[in-house]
């Protein structure tokens, strides 16, 4: 991963965390029920995640009480705006995003002494089935303070009120407490301390619960899609719910999000494109063996391509430019289907989500088709960066160099 670190593609804006900033985080690990860090320093995403403490558990999802009870840890008002590198949900970002927008000033005054644990409640306990991903409606997020420091404030106030009354100026008990307090909390009097809870209405989204789930409600009807192949047959067996259900891997799920309008093509079109060019060039270096130039070089240089296109076999040189051999073909006779000549993986990589979506459902679809066919290593890395860095470790040297340039020309 070194070379996406130099080239700032590797989680690049974590915070990082070290002396007090540990002691607030560990007391928020306490919080919710989970084991503390024996870290002494690491850093952390906008949820309050950080890679070294997963590393350190052996479990990236270490702040997730079972599949359904996802939380969260802000200790620092840096945190907002800043990426979720490994959502549980895709709408894990809008909601910090809200959350910030909503409380950042209160965030701000608490974090100054204190630090903010996050319940994502969506009125589940645990899960029992897979379809239980469809009782998702509203998301609940809730805040806790450390040191329960909101219930302390009050008390604070209390005291001051019972300071107030009658003779108790000159109690000493009364003294003494409002003084402990305030040298263990300080004056909280002037503090906003009250985080109101935040709902968060779900549409459509994908959770890693069950192996991966995409929910599709706001189309024609409701589509669910499994990544994993066990709970798909488990999700089958259900005589329920209305939804049309898949595995990632049907071809038929990709004809059903044409038949929605949820996804189309344009092979003429989009040959003309820099995404296709991708494509294709990351086509072909799978095919590229004991190759006597770097990859990265035979995929820049077009004298390059054509000559070593010419020496893989016939197969693989078809499978490459199965989309303009086809279009050539459609020229003279429009008995040729796409299926007889090009690729099915390749074809279904030059989908894209249809333009009538809003924005964010579309780059929820866009997250669907580079799981279904990752072919283009720039949406890779936008929309899935974890399956892109699982790619990444499998790749030629050569073949990286091409794919750190490709990006970083693109952002």
């Amino acid at each position: 991963m070194q070379k996406l670190k130099l080239a700032n593609l590797y989680r690049s804006e974590l915070i990082p965390i070290s002396g007090k900033l540990v002691e607030r985080y560990n007391k928020c690990l306490r919080k919710l029920g989970f084991s503390e860090t024996e870290l002494d320093h690491f850093s952390i995403d906008g949820i309050g995640w950080s890679p070294e403490i997963a590393e350190e558990k052996n479990d990236e999802n270490y702040l997730c009480n079972g599949e359904s009870n996802p939380h969260g840890i802000i200790i620092t008002p840096l945190q907002n705006r800043k990426p979720v590198y490994l959502p549980y949900h895709t709408f894990d970002r809008d909601m910090m995003l809200t959350v910030f927008k909503i409380h950042g000033d209160r965030i701000n005054d608490i974090t100054r002494d204190s630090a903010i644990c996050i319940d994502f409640d969506q009125k589940i306990d645990a899960f029992y089935e897979p379809l239980d991903v469809l009782k998702y409606q509203i998301v609940t997020v809730k805040f806790h303070l450390i040191d329960n420091l909101d219930n302390v404030r009050e008390e604070q106030l209390q005291l001051i009120e019972k300071f107030k009354t009658g003779n108790n100026f000159i109690d000493e008990d009364i003294h003494q407490q409002l003084l402990d307090s305030a040298n263990k909390y300080g004056d909280l009097r002037e503090r906003d301390l009250n985080l109101r809870s935040i709902n968060h209405v779900t549409d459509s989204f994908y959770t890693k619960s069950f192996g991966g789930v995409y929910v599709l409600r706001d189309f024609i009807s409701p589509i669910v899609v499994f990544e994993d192949e066990k709970w798909y047959k488990e999700a089958i067996k259900d005589t329920f719910h209305d939804v049309l259900i898949f595995h990632i891997g049907q071809p038929e799920l990709m004809e059903k999000l044409r038949d929605h309008i949820i996804i189309t093509y344009d092979l003429e079109e989009i040959v003309k494109t820099k995404r296709y060019e991708r494509i294709k060039k990351f086509e072909f270096a799978q095919h590229l063996k004991d190759t006597q130039h770097p990859i990265r070089d035979i995929l820049n240089n077009p004298l390059l391509f054509k000559s070593y296109l010419n020496k893989v076999d016939i197969n693989a040189r078809k499978k490459v430019m199965g989309i303009e051999r086809y279009l050539e073909k459609l020229e003279t006779s429009n008995q040729y289907k796409i299926s007889d000549i090009v690729d099915q993986k390749l074809f279904e990589a030059l989908h894209e989500p249809h333009s009538s979506l809003h924005p964010k459902h579309q780059d929820l679809i866009w997250k669907l088709l580079v799981n279904i066919a990752p072919k283009d290593v720039l949406f890779l890395y936008w929309y899935d960066k974890q399956e892109f860095y699982k790619q990444y470790k499998s790749w030629d040297d050569s073949l990286k160099d091409w794919v750190i340039e490709t990006i970083s020309n693109n952002i």
